[in-house]
Protein backbone atom coordinates (compact mmCIF):
# COMPACT_ATOMS: atom_id res chain seq x y z
CA UNK A 1 0.00 0.00 0.00
CA UNK A 2 1.32 3.35 -1.17
CA UNK A 3 1.89 6.27 1.13
CA UNK A 4 -1.00 8.32 -0.53
CA UNK A 5 -3.35 4.97 0.47
CA UNK A 6 -2.31 5.10 3.85
CA UNK A 7 -3.22 8.58 4.49
CA UNK A 8 -6.80 8.48 2.41
CA UNK A 9 -7.26 5.18 4.67
CA UNK A 10 -6.66 6.69 7.92
CA UNK A 11 -9.00 9.86 6.88
CA UNK A 12 -11.98 7.06 6.26
CA UNK A 13 -10.80 5.26 9.95
CA UNK A 14 -10.34 8.32 11.40
CA UNK A 15 -14.41 9.32 10.44
CA UNK A 16 -15.81 6.00 10.91
CA UNK A 17 -14.15 6.40 14.89
CA UNK A 18 -15.61 9.30 15.21
CA UNK A 19 -19.07 7.72 14.20
CA UNK A 20 -19.25 4.79 16.38
CA UNK A 21 -18.29 6.80 19.53
CA UNK A 22 -21.79 8.41 18.39
CA UNK A 23 -23.56 5.26 17.29
CA UNK A 24 -25.56 4.36 20.57
CA UNK A 25 -26.78 8.06 20.64
CA UNK A 26 -27.21 9.21 17.19
CA UNK A 27 -29.00 7.17 14.65
CA UNK A 28 -27.66 8.92 11.70
CA UNK A 29 -24.14 7.81 12.96
CA UNK A 30 -25.50 3.70 12.94
CA UNK A 31 -27.10 4.52 9.27
CA UNK A 32 -24.12 5.86 8.59
CA UNK A 33 -21.68 3.03 9.83
CA UNK A 34 -24.10 0.47 8.45
CA UNK A 35 -23.49 1.44 5.13
CA UNK A 36 -19.95 1.96 5.31
CA UNK A 37 -19.67 -1.82 6.32
CA UNK A 38 -20.93 -2.59 2.97
CA UNK A 39 -18.07 -1.19 1.07
CA UNK A 40 -15.33 -3.57 -0.11
CA UNK A 41 -12.49 -1.70 0.92
CA UNK A 42 -10.27 -4.26 -1.00
CA UNK A 43 -12.02 -2.29 -4.44
CA UNK A 44 -9.69 0.24 -4.29
CA UNK A 45 -9.46 3.39 -6.68
CA UNK A 46 -6.86 5.33 -5.51
CA UNK A 47 -4.32 3.90 -7.71
CA UNK A 48 -6.79 5.47 -11.17
CA UNK A 49 -7.76 8.80 -9.48
CA UNK A 50 -5.33 11.10 -9.51
CA UNK A 51 -4.79 14.27 -7.47
CA UNK A 52 -6.45 17.40 -7.68
CA UNK A 53 -6.59 20.60 -6.40
CA UNK A 54 -8.86 23.56 -6.57
CA UNK A 55 -9.05 27.35 -6.46
CA UNK A 56 -10.36 27.52 -3.18
CA UNK A 57 -7.11 25.51 -1.54
CA UNK A 58 -6.38 28.83 0.76
CA UNK A 59 -10.32 29.22 2.12
CA UNK A 60 -10.12 24.98 2.41
CA UNK A 61 -6.57 24.94 4.56
CA UNK A 62 -8.46 27.29 6.69
CA UNK A 63 -11.43 25.60 6.75
CA UNK A 64 -9.22 22.50 8.34
CA UNK A 65 -7.62 24.95 10.71
CA UNK A 66 -10.72 25.89 12.20
CA UNK A 67 -11.88 21.98 13.13
CA UNK A 68 -11.14 22.86 16.78
CA UNK A 69 -12.98 20.90 19.01
CA UNK A 70 -11.06 18.12 20.60
CA UNK A 71 -13.22 14.94 19.89
CA UNK A 72 -12.37 15.56 15.84
CA UNK A 73 -8.95 16.04 16.48
CA UNK A 74 -7.93 12.86 14.39
CA UNK A 75 -9.91 13.88 11.69
CA UNK A 76 -8.22 17.19 11.63
CA UNK A 77 -4.78 15.79 11.73
CA UNK A 78 -5.86 13.20 9.15
CA UNK A 79 -7.22 15.38 6.70
CA UNK A 80 -4.46 17.70 6.71
CA UNK A 81 -1.86 14.66 5.90
CA UNK A 82 -4.10 13.51 3.10
CA UNK A 83 -5.82 17.12 1.85
CA UNK A 84 -3.26 17.04 -1.23
CA UNK A 85 -3.88 13.34 -2.25
CA UNK A 86 -7.77 14.12 -2.26
CA UNK A 87 -9.49 14.97 -5.88
CA UNK A 88 -11.48 18.54 -4.79
CA UNK A 89 -14.26 19.45 -7.20
CA UNK A 90 -16.69 22.32 -7.54
CA UNK A 91 -20.43 21.79 -8.00
CA UNK A 92 -21.01 22.63 -11.59
CA UNK A 93 -24.70 21.85 -11.47
CA UNK A 94 -24.47 18.03 -11.70
CA UNK A 95 -26.45 17.17 -8.99
CA UNK A 96 -29.32 20.12 -10.08
CA UNK A 97 -31.44 20.35 -12.95
CA UNK A 98 -30.24 22.88 -15.97
CA UNK A 99 -31.12 26.29 -14.23
CA UNK A 100 -31.12 25.88 -10.85
CA UNK A 101 -30.89 28.88 -8.94
CA UNK A 102 -28.62 28.30 -5.87
CA UNK A 103 -27.71 31.98 -5.38
CA UNK A 104 -23.82 33.03 -5.90
CA UNK A 105 -22.43 32.41 -2.38
CA UNK A 106 -22.52 29.04 -3.70
CA UNK A 107 -21.80 29.33 -6.98
CA UNK A 108 -18.81 31.37 -5.74
CA UNK A 109 -17.32 28.64 -3.83
CA UNK A 110 -17.89 25.59 -2.90
CA UNK A 111 -15.73 22.33 -2.76
CA UNK A 112 -16.50 18.12 -2.24
CA UNK A 113 -13.74 15.30 -2.46
CA UNK A 114 -15.61 11.83 -2.36
CA UNK A 115 -13.24 9.39 -0.09
CA UNK A 116 -16.25 6.04 -1.42
CA UNK A 117 -18.24 6.17 -4.02
CA UNK A 118 -18.99 5.80 -7.53
CA UNK A 119 -14.97 7.86 -9.24
CA UNK A 120 -13.94 8.08 -5.31
CA UNK A 121 -10.36 9.07 -4.51
CA UNK A 122 -10.81 5.99 -1.91
CA UNK A 123 -13.21 3.07 -2.27
CA UNK A 124 -15.51 2.08 -4.82
CA UNK A 125 -18.86 1.72 -4.07
CA UNK A 126 -22.42 1.48 -6.52
CA UNK A 127 -25.02 3.70 -4.55
CA UNK A 128 -23.33 4.87 -1.56
CA UNK A 129 -20.92 8.20 -0.83
CA UNK A 130 -18.73 9.24 1.54
CA UNK A 131 -16.75 12.63 1.53
CA UNK A 132 -15.90 16.14 2.71
CA UNK A 133 -18.08 18.99 1.48
CA UNK A 134 -16.92 23.33 1.94
CA UNK A 135 -18.59 26.22 1.66
CA UNK A 136 -17.20 29.60 1.63
CA UNK A 137 -18.00 32.44 4.25
CA UNK A 138 -20.69 33.89 4.51
CA UNK A 139 -23.17 31.49 2.20
CA UNK A 140 -26.72 30.40 1.99
CA UNK A 141 -26.70 26.97 0.59
CA UNK A 142 -30.56 27.67 -0.17
CA UNK A 143 -33.26 25.42 0.66
CA UNK A 144 -33.25 22.31 -1.25
CA UNK A 145 -34.20 18.29 -1.34
CA UNK A 146 -33.73 15.12 -2.50
CA UNK A 147 -34.19 11.47 -2.18
CA UNK A 148 -30.92 10.38 -1.18
CA UNK A 149 -30.97 9.89 2.90
CA UNK A 150 -27.80 12.53 3.92
CA UNK A 151 -25.90 12.61 7.10
CA UNK A 152 -23.88 15.68 7.78
CA UNK A 153 -21.17 15.55 10.66
CA UNK A 154 -19.94 18.92 11.39
CA UNK A 155 -16.51 19.77 11.29
CA UNK A 156 -16.55 23.62 11.79
CA UNK A 157 -17.34 25.64 14.80
CA UNK A 158 -21.04 27.21 13.81
CA UNK A 159 -23.08 26.65 10.92
CA UNK A 160 -27.03 27.50 10.42
CA UNK A 161 -29.05 24.78 9.79
CA UNK A 162 -33.27 25.06 8.59
CA UNK A 163 -35.01 21.13 8.33
CA UNK A 164 -38.34 20.24 7.33
CA UNK A 165 -39.66 24.03 6.45
CA UNK A 166 -38.48 24.85 10.49
CA UNK A 167 -36.65 27.83 12.34
CA UNK A 168 -33.08 27.59 11.62
CA UNK A 169 -30.60 26.21 14.33
CA UNK A 170 -26.68 27.05 15.29
CA UNK A 171 -25.36 23.41 15.06
CA UNK A 172 -21.82 23.26 17.02
CA UNK A 173 -18.77 21.45 15.89
CA UNK A 174 -18.94 17.39 16.03
CA UNK A 175 -22.96 17.71 15.27
CA UNK A 176 -24.87 15.42 13.49
CA UNK A 177 -27.28 15.56 11.20
CA UNK A 178 -29.64 13.24 9.31
CA UNK A 179 -31.83 14.65 6.32
CA UNK A 180 -34.34 11.76 5.74
CA UNK A 181 -35.81 11.22 1.81
CA UNK A 182 -37.31 14.47 0.22
CA UNK A 183 -36.67 16.27 3.09
CA UNK A 184 -35.86 20.06 2.45
CA UNK A 185 -32.75 21.41 4.08
CA UNK A 186 -30.58 24.49 4.15
CA UNK A 187 -27.17 25.93 5.70
CA UNK A 188 -26.18 29.17 6.21
CA UNK A 189 -22.40 29.88 6.86
CA UNK A 190 -21.31 33.00 8.99
CA UNK A 191 -17.52 34.49 8.77
CA UNK A 192 -15.33 31.67 8.55
CA UNK A 193 -15.84 28.65 5.97
CA UNK A 194 -18.42 26.11 6.55
CA UNK A 195 -16.83 21.87 6.41
CA UNK A 196 -18.35 18.88 7.01
CA UNK A 197 -18.30 15.20 6.27
CA UNK A 198 -21.39 13.95 4.63
CA UNK A 199 -22.95 10.94 3.23
CA UNK A 200 -25.73 9.57 0.99
CA UNK A 201 -26.89 6.57 2.03
CA UNK A 202 -28.23 5.06 -1.00
CA UNK A 203 -30.02 6.56 -4.33
CA UNK A 204 -27.20 8.90 -5.34
CA UNK A 205 -27.93 9.27 -8.86
CA UNK A 206 -30.78 11.18 -7.93
CA UNK A 207 -30.55 14.83 -8.64
CA UNK A 208 -31.99 17.66 -5.79
CA UNK A 209 -34.64 20.09 -6.72
CA UNK A 210 -34.22 23.48 -4.76
CA UNK A 211 -37.30 24.73 -2.80
CA UNK A 212 -37.95 28.38 -3.36
CA UNK A 213 -38.50 30.60 0.11
CA UNK A 214 -39.01 34.09 -0.09
CA UNK A 215 -36.49 35.19 2.83
CA UNK A 216 -33.79 34.10 0.43
CA UNK A 217 -32.07 37.72 -0.22
CA UNK A 218 -32.73 38.92 3.06
CA UNK A 219 -30.59 36.05 4.24
CA UNK A 220 -28.17 36.94 1.80
CA UNK A 221 -28.07 40.56 3.06
CA UNK A 222 -27.09 39.65 6.59
CA UNK A 223 -24.67 37.64 5.51
CA UNK A 224 -22.73 39.51 3.56
CA UNK A 225 -22.86 42.45 6.11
Amino acid sequence: MSDKEQRIGALIDAIVAFLEANRDAVEAADLTLQRIETVDRRRAAFANIPSQGSRHDAVLRTAIANINDPRLNDIRQRLEEAKDDLVWNEDEMKYYPSGSDLGEGYVRCNLHTLLIGPGACGFHHDDFTLGLFMLGPRTLYRDHQHKAPETYVNLSPCSGWRLAGGDWEDQPAGSIIFNPPHQVHATRVYADPFLSVFSWLEDISSQCAVVPRDDWALIERQLAQ
